[in-house]
């Protein structure tokens, strides 16, 4: 059991016997009152979205994840196929599951699945990707209208903002964690 105060986006708990993801996680304290925790929760199995509010001191139950290295395949429409790469099974995944994740994923990418009680939770990217940029305007010294920095658009289609010095063609390593440019690769 962990205290309501405690939880962030990601944890798994489980209340009333169903497993939810915290997606969004949100504390809020008023004068003379006791702080309350508002919860945007995801049914694992359902895939429901539910909003919970809990005071501070309240216990949930949180739930024992088992973390699986797999390998991104291809997707097939709203499915996302995956492979472990200990058993070589295939794993498919509906693209709601998936998430926001989706922008960053690229044939052959190594990551992790998370299952809980046989069930999958979400997938857990690495701390960054490289991508190739598709697209994007060339930038021209003394250009400083946007801060030094210019859309590009990368082979998965999501677009970011990157320095003036990257070019159509060019491998950079993205952030997951906040989907910024991190770095150019070679």
């Amino acid at each position: 059991m962990i205290d309501a105060g405690e939880l962030r986006k990601g944890v798994v708990i489980e209340l009333d016997g169903e497993i939810y993801q915290v997606l969004e996680y949100q504390h809020s304290k008023m004068q003379q009152r006791q702080p309350v925790v508002k919860l945007k929760l995801r049914g694992v199995r359902t895939g429901n979205f539910v909003e919970r509010n809990f005071q501070s001191g309240d216990k949930v139950a949180a739930v024992f994840l088992e973390h699986r290295p797999v390998q991104y395949l291809y997707s097939d429409g709203h499915l996302y196929n995956f492979m472990d790469n200990e058993t070589y099974e295939q794993i498919v995944l509906p693209a709601a599951q998936v998430g926001d994740d989706t922008k960053y994923l690229k044939e052959g990418l190594e990551l992790e699945i998370l299952t809980c009680k046989g069930a999958t939770v979400a997938i857990e990217l690495p701390a960054s990707v490289e991508l190739r940029v598709t697209e994007t305007e060339p930038g021209f010294k003394g250009d400083r209208a946007t801060a030094g920095t210019k859309a590009a658009k990368l082979e998965t289609g999501v677009s970011i903002q990157v320095p003036l010095f990257i070019n159509t063609g060019d491998i950079i390593k993205i952030n997951t964690r906040t989907g910024a440019y991190s770095e150019k690769v070679s």
